[in-house]
């Protein structure tokens, strides 16, 4: 949460959450499978949302801190009119977490996110048509005139590419999507060193290297969305870039 509140100090335009779910089925934002590393725990799937509320996060040192893995709803209600809202990891309970959305009040501003599956797919049809949606897909093919003509609030997509030569970071790809009113959001985190989602574009390179040949590289290609861990750095880029 104060993550969430220095994002919104440092002017963010949307702030990314993940959602973990309890044994007794409670939505918690917590990013899946990571409990060893910041809880030093058991896994929250594995616990009810009563064990949950007792424990506190562990920091990057190892130690015990204050902060509680905050509820689902309470970091809601602490974006709520401030920012859009990046649901990732929705498709682990589409229904469920829809509901939350719609509880809570924050339809019109969140965006959902899913593979480009047919069981995901079908289900955000069914529980959150309505709602601003991103794919993430790592090729053009992904996104089809099919699914333009699904019944889902495609606003764009999240390209996933490890080269610069795959399609779907193309001049010609994005311009195609630009063309058809849709939006072009890359990730600058590199989470895995294993699986890299930004062709080196990131933000390491732009804050060890040159930021000419991370986030500027993914601004010259007219993406919509940089997500970054490092969001004051880059908006003082981009202010020098005029």
């Amino acid at each position: 949460m104060a993550a969430y509140k220095i994002a919104l100090d440092q002017g963010a335009d949307v702030v990314e959450i993940d959602v973990s779910i309890t044994k007794d089925h409670k939505h918690y934002v917590f990013h899946p499978w990571m409990e060893p590393v910041f809880l030093r725990d058991k896994y929250i799937c594995d616990m009810t949302a009563k064990e949950l509320e007792t424990k506190r996060l562990v920091n990057q040192d190892g130690v015990r801190t204050s902060y509680k893995v905050p509820s689902l709803s309470e970091a809601f209600a602490l974006l709520k009119d401030k920012a859009y809202i990046n649901v990732d990891k929705f498709w682990t309970d589409i229904e469920g977490i829809t509901a939350e959305i719609r509880k809570a009040g924050v339809e019109k501003q969140v965006i959902v996110k899913t593979h480009t599956d047919e069981e995901s797919l079908a289900k955000v049809e069914k529980y959150a048509s309505d709602l601003m949606f991103v794919p993430l897909v790592r090729s053009k093919d992904d996104i089809t005139e099919n699914l333009l003509k699904r019944n889902i609030n495609l606003i764009g997509v999240e390209i996933l590419f490890r080269n610069d030569d795959e399609e779907c970071i193309s001049d010609e790809y994005i311009e195609s999507m630009h063309d058809k009113g849709l939006l072009i959001w890359a990730n600058s985190i590199i989470y895995n060193e294993d699986d890299i989602v930004n062709g080196y574009h990131s933000d390491d390179a732009s804050l060890t290297d040159s930021p000419d040949k991370g986030w500027g590289w993914l601004i010259d290609k007219n993406v919509d969305f940089i997500q970054t861990d490092w969001l004051l750095m880059l908006k003082n880029y981009i202010d020098t870039r005029k």
